[in-house]
C-alpha cells in the first residue's frame, strides 16, 4: 500500500517528473539538432536506432499530458527546457520555442500546478557539440545566456528553477563510459566536462540571481556504491567510485572542494586554473534536488587503469533497466547530505522510478511496491531529521529512454507510440488513490 498523502507533513509537494528530449518531438516546432540526435543516428549507440524525433509528441499534446498529471492528484510538474529548441544553433533565439514553454507553463496554472523547471536535461545543441561541448569552457557561458532567455520569458510563473539535471550523467557516463551522448571514453575529455558542467551551474546562478530569480537549485543523481567484500581493496574500490559519483558533486557546491580520491585520476586532466571557479560553483543555493534509483556494488580491478573498479552483480530483485531495488539507499542518501552538506536546506526527491516490461492492461503491481518502500524511506528520512519538501515519480510518461530507445518504460502512463494513446497504469491510479485529499 502507497503512504497515503496525510501521512507526511502539510504541504509536502507530490509531483511527477518528464524531459524535454524526451516526451517533446525534437522534429517539431523549430528545434535544432542536439548531440542526441546526431548520437542516435550513429549505428550502434542507441537501440534500434530510436531518436526523439517524435518521442510522445508531447509538442503537441501537452494539455493532455497536463490534465494526466492534474487527474492524478499531483501537485506539481517538473519539466525542462530544450536548448535545441529555444537556441537551435545554441546563440540564436527561436520565438517559437520560447512560445511553447509560455504555452506550457500557462497551462501549468490553470490547472493549479505548480512548475518545476529545468534548464538543462542533456540536449545540447549539436553546434556548440561542434565545438567541444562540455569540454569547451565557452558552452558554460553559451548555457548562461540560454538561462537568461528562458527566464526572461517564463521565470515570472515558476515555482523553483534547477540548473542542470544529472552532471554525472552530462559527464561522466558521457564521457568516460561513452554511454549516453556524445559518446566519448576519454578520460581528459571527462575530467573537463566533470569541471565545466559545474561551472555552467555557477554561470547560471550568477544570471539567475542577478535577474532577482527565487528557489535556485540543481539535481544531483546518487547511486549508492556498496563494496563488493570487507577486503580493503574493495572497500576502495566503493569508495572511489562513491568519489567520483556523488562525492564530486556535492563536495564542490557545498564544501568548495573536489575529493582527494576522485582527483588521483581526475587532477592531470583538470583544465588550467580549476581551483578558481570552486567560489562560483559554490554559490548558495535555496534548494537541493536529489534523484535516486539503485545501488551498485563494487569490486577492485587492480588489472586495469584507473579507476581500476569493476561493477559485481547484486542479489537484489531488478527493474527491467537491471537495477537493484532498493530503498534503503534513498534514505541514506537523504540522511547523509542533511548530515555532511546540505544541513537544514530544503531538499526534493526530483527522481525516483522503475522501467518495467509494461502494457496497458497488465498489472503493475511492481511499481506500485516500488513507490510503496521509496515513500516510506522519504518518511523515515523526514523521521531522522532531513528538511524533506517534496517527491517527484519519474517518469509521468513512458518515453525516450535515452540509450535503451523506447524499450524500457518508467511511466505511470502507458504510451503507444504508433498511436500515441495513453493509458494511465495500475500505479498511476494507486497513486491517484494515494495523494487523494478526502
Amino acid at each position: 500500500m502507497i503512504p497515503h498523502r496525510a501521512s507526511f507533513p502539510e504541504g509536502f509537494v507530490f509531483g511527477a517528473a518528464t524531459a524535454a528530449y524526451q516526451i517533446e518531438g525534437s522534429s517539431f516546432g523549430g528545434a535544432g539538432p542536439s548531440h542526441w540526435d546526431t548520437f542516435a543516428a550513429t549505428p550502434g549507440n542507441v537501440k534500434h536506432a530510436d531518436s526523439g524525433a517524435i518521442a510522445c509528441d508531447h509538442y503537441h499534446r501537452w494539455a493532455e499530458d497536463l490534465d494526466l498529471v492534474k487527474a492524478a492528484g499531483f501537485d506539481a510538474y517538473r519539466f525542462s527546457t530544450s536548448w535545441s529548441r529555444v537556441m537551435p544553433d545554441g546563440v540564436t533565439i527561436n520565438p517559437e520555442g520560447l512560445d511553447f514553454y509560455d504555452r506550457l507553463v500557462d497551462g501549468m496554472a490553470a490547472r493549479g500546478l505548480r512548475p518545476f523547471l529545468t534548464l538543462y536535461h542533456w540536449d545540447l545543441p549539436a553546434a556548440l557539440s561542434d565545438k567541444g561541448g562540455w569540454r569547451n569552457r565557452e558552452t558554460c557561458h553559451r548555457f548562461g545566456d540560454f538561462t537568461e532567455e528562458v527566464i526572461r520569458r517564463i521565470g515570472d510563473r515558476v515555482e523553483t528553477v534547477a540548473t542542470i539535471n544529472e552532471p554525472w550523467c552530462v559527464a561522466w557516463l558521457s564521457h568516460f563510459l561513452g554511454a549516453h551522448a556524445p559518446g566519448l571514453r576519454d578520460i581528459r575529455a571527462a575530467a573537463r566536462a566533470m569541471h565545466h558542467i559545474l561551472l555552467a551551474h555557477g554561470v547560471a546562478i550568477e544570471r539567475l540571481r542577478a535577474l532577482g530569480q527565487k528557489n535556485l537549485g540543481i539535481v544531483l543523481n546518487f547511486d549508492h556504491a556498496s563494496p563488493a567484500s570487507d577486503r580493503a581493496e574493495d572497500l576502495r574500490a566503493a569508495a572511489v567510485q562513491d568519489a567520483i559519483f556523488n562525492r564530486w558533486f556535492a563536495q564542490a557546491i557545498f564544501q568548495g572542494s573536489y575529493p582527494d580520491l576522485a582527483l588521483e585520476g581526475l587532477a592531470p586532466h583538470l583544465p588550467p586554473r580549476w581551483q578558481s571557479d570552486l567560489p562560483l560553483i559554490g554559490q548558495k543555493l535555496d534548494w537541493l534536488g536529489v534523484n535516486y534509483y539503485t545501488r551498485h556494488i563494487h569490486a577492485a580491478a587492480p588489472d586495469t587503469a584507473w579507476p581500476a573498479t569493476r561493477e559485481v552483480p547484486g542479489p537484489l530483485p531488478k527493474t527491467q533497466m537491471g537495477w537493484e531495488i532498493y530503498p534503503e539507499g534513498l534514505q541514506g542518501f537523504l540522511t547523509r547530505l542533511e548530515r555532511d552538506y546540505t544541513k537544514g536546506l530544503p531538499l526534493y526527491v526530483t527522481e525516483n522510478g522503475m522501467a518495467n516490461d509494461d502494457h496497458a492492461d497488465i498489472p503493475d503491481t511492481v511499481r506500485e511496491s516500488f513507490i510503496a518502500g521509496h515513500f516510506q524511506a522519504a518518511q523515515n528520512a523526514i523521521a531522522a531529521g532531513v528538511n524533506l519538501r517534496g517527491f517527484f515519480y519519474w517518469s509521468l510518461l513512458d518515453n525516450y529512454e535515452w540509450a535503451e530507445g523506447y524499450e524500457k518504460r518508467f511511466g505511470l502512463v502507458h504510451v503507444d507510440y504508433n498511436t500515441q494513446v495513453r493509458t494511465p497504469k495500475a500505479s498511476w491510479h494507486a497513486l491517484q488513490r494515494a495523494l487523494a485529499r478526502n
